[in-house]
């Protein structure tokens, strides 16, 4: 069989309830764990706010900076902040190897999430701790992602142009192979790499960039 691209996009449901699973298992977790603590949970929620959106960015960051590492190229990775769409991401508009991509979707969820959770447990360090599980919820996307192409066995992954898409090229049928939390959209021969713009913010997420960096000031002085 010819290769192809087949696209998938997230299953928006799957992802929003292993996010939630996710949030409040560990919320619960590290309840239970500084239950003997006080804690200024204003103070909290307002260092939380402030540092939140940053720490999604760096998210994004750390999966470049694992495509680059594994073999892509930087000219050919492009961000972008779309909340209107409830996405920060990052593309990597090339055909990649399923070493690649599989080890790129860990990044995020090992370093500012599982390990940064344990620095906040050993030092006390609610804020880390609390930042932490924001980003392992926010991770429901690549551990979907990592269940599910990891049980194909030969495949180049790529993006392109549209953000809530990617590409599987390979001979292999997937057009019905069942794969957890990850909804088939069709096949293309070629795909759309046309906007390469560096960085791409939407006006909605700037207004909510300063909308959530005003609430946290508020929770801190107010």
């Amino acid at each position: 069989m010819k290769k192809k691209y087949y696209l998938f996009e997230m299953n928006t449901l799957s992802l929003n309830i292993v996010s939630m699973v996710l949030f409040f298992a560990l919320l619960l977790l590290t309840g239970n764990l500084l239950q003997d603590q006080t804690i200024d949970l204003d103070y909290l929620l307002g260092k939380s706010m402030l540092y939140m959106f940053p720490y999604f960015v760096f998210h994004e960051i750390l999966h470049s900076i694992s495509y680059v590492l594994h073999g892509a190229d930087f000219k050919n990775i492009t961000y972008g902040a779309h909340i209107e769409k409830g996405l920060l991401c990052c593309l990597c508009k090339q055909n990649v190897s399923k070493r690649n991509i599989l080890i790129s979707l860990l990044y995020p969820f090992i370093f500012i999430g599982i390990i940064t959770y344990i620095i906040g447990i050993i030092f006390n360090m609610p804020l880390l701790m609390l930042l932490s599980i924001m980003n392992i919820s926010g991770c429901s996307g690549d551990l979907l992602m990592f269940y599910s192409l990891s049980r194909i066995k030969n495949f180049e992954y790529s993006e392109y142009d549209n953000p809530t898409a990617f590409g599987l090229y390979t001979e292999e049928d997937l057009s019905n192979k069942k794969l957890p939390g990850l909804k088939y959209v069709g096949t293309k021969n070629e795909l759309e790499r046309k906007d390469l713009k560096k960085v791409t913010i939407s006006k909605t997420s700037i207004i909510s960039f300063i909308i959530i960096e005003l609430l946290g000031v508020l929770y801190l002085f107010i």
